[in-house]
């Protein structure tokens, strides 16, 4: 851990909070991902013995504790009192990425498991009408190929094969398009009324399938920043325009 060799409240967080990938770690513990496993799938790129070491430095550091099952086999993360209250942070942080730091993806973020485990994890299971849903995902762009998502309420499963099951939704989409209706910078209509997404299933199933997630919790903060760009674009092209008058 880098020590700045301030005694500054600041310092003294970001020596915790600043290295790389803590901030997203964090992020995953708020929104409820507890298990080793789980982590790593949802912060690719990071190393196994980077994740054990930050974990372990965010045990020391007192956000977070591990817990274990009856029978040993399992171990938990949960943030403590102090991590919890972090949410604050990363909300302050995503509001303020969004508003001036949010382009639209880079080729390289263009994942579409991340996406896909993202959307895992806000399906909303009040409103899944039956025993098991199956949502088949093939996006154009990236990597040309078909994943799953298997909603079997409590669980929602990322298949990277077919499960074997009746397809009850056909997501067809445009992965830029997708990721950016998901983080609140486009609209679904929108994407569906451009054919950059398109639903295929019963109109039982299609009418209700925007309302089976919660959706991404940075997209009202997407969505805001959006709106303050395009307001800000008329307002300057307005003023560009030239003006005519009565002499």
């Amino acid at each position: 851990m880098y020590e700045y060799g301030q005694y500054c409240p600041v310092a003294r967080a970001t020596e915790i909070l600043a290295d790389r990938w803590t901030p997203l770690i964090i992020r995953e513990l708020l929104a409820g991902i507890r298990h080793f496993n789980d982590l790593d799938r949802g912060l690719p790129g990071i190393s196994r013995a980077l994740l054990v070491d930050r974990l372990r430095r965010l045990e020391r550091t007192k956000l977070l504790e591990r817990r274990t099952s009856a029978d040993g086999r399992v171990t938990e993360y949960h943030l403590t009192a102090a991590g919890r209250q972090l949410q604050s942070v990363i909300d302050v942080l995503g509001r303020w990425g969004a508003r001036w730091a949010f382009g639209d993806p880079r080729e390289t973020e263009l994942d579409p498991i991340v996406l896909l485990w993202w959307m895992r994890r806000r399906v909303c299971m009040e409103r899944i009408p039956r025993r098991r849903i199956v949502i088949q995902f093939d996006f154009r762009g990236g990597r040309q190929q078909s994943y799953w998502l298997l909603i079997e309420p409590p669980d929602v499963s990322v298949c990277l094969k077919d499960p074997g099951f009746d397809i009850d939704v056909l997501v067809t989409a445009d992965i830029l398009t997708f990721y950016r209706v998901w983080l609140g910078r486009a609209a679904l209509e929108d994407a569906l009324r451009k054919n950059q997404v398109r639903l295929d299933g019963s109109p039982a199933d299609i009418r209700p399938f925007p309302r089976w997630f919660n959706g991404s919790p940075m997209a009202a903060a997407g969505g805001v920043a959006m709106t303050r760009r395009r307001a800000h674009t008329a307002s300057r092209d307005a003023d560009r325009r030239p003006r005519s008058g009565v002499g």
